[in-house]
């Protein structure tokens, strides 16, 4: 689903750094940054209201009419976020500034729907691209793509060229890329996945790198701007 619009009510942040954003959290605040068509604006909103807006109907491709400290909306998309590894919420956030009028790129999800007749037949379903890249104006942007893999038999494949797409919405990535395949089943035992802590390390030092990049950014602009 495309076309939807969610307000979100914002706050200016006045003190950056890696520090303060720790008790923004602790306070249940998410430190983010609107990147504008002029400067980046430090910001801070609810958790809750973050999560409740990211999710509607449109996921995570609504569009947020972002009102900060009571003024002037801005029509924004998400950029990128960051979650806890642990408890799952949301500690920094980036807002894009976008208009209405202007075309967009964004990485839409393909979801396969139906049940494939390789499947059925022993074979093995792989879902081997689960997102595309696309260009459209922000309000129509869907939530994510289907593609129907009823008709697929074992050796068969989908191709990129072959998933449908809603009117005004344009594919950029290769054509020829495959999207699904049914394959006879492997003998092979799968490989072991990664230590939980050693992902949970990668993600926190991630976010941590992102509020500094975002503060870096910002303090930049400014002494630019002061200049």
């Amino acid at each position: 689903m495309a076309g939807s619009r969610v307000k979100l009510t914002v706050s200016e942040r006045t003190t950056l750094g890696s520090s303060e954003s720790r008790r923004l959290r602790r306070q249940g605040l998410v430190p983010g940054v609107l990147y504008g068509r002029e400067a980046p604006v430090p910001i801070l909103v609810g958790e809750r209201d973050l999560r409740a807006a990211l999710t509607t109907t449109a996921g995570s491709h609504a569009v947020l009419d972002v009102e900060i400290d009571g003024g002037k909306q801005h029509s924004a998309i998400l950029k990128e976020f960051q979650r806890d590894p642990v408890r799952g919420q949301i500690t920094h956030v980036d807002l894009q500034e976008v208009r209405l009028d202007q075309a967009i790129h964004s990485s839409v999800a393909v979801t396969l729907v139906g049940d494939a007749a390789g499947v059925k037949e022993g074979g093995v379903l792989s879902h081997v691209l689960t997102e595309v890249n696309v260009e459209g104006l922000p309000l129509e942007i869907p939530q994510h793509l289907e593609l129907d893999v009823s008709g697929l038999r074992i050796g068969e494949s989908l191709r990129l060229a072959e998933l449908p797409v809603p009117e005004g919405i344009t594919l950029l990535d290769d054509p020829d890329e495959v999207i699904a395949t049914v394959t006879q089943p492997s003998r092979e035992e799968p490989e072991a996945p990664a230590e939980g802590e050693e992902a949970a390390e990668a993600v926190a030092e991630g976010e941590e790198a992102a509020t500094a990049v975002a503060d870096a950014e910002i303090a930049e602009s400014q002494e630019s701007e002061e200049g």
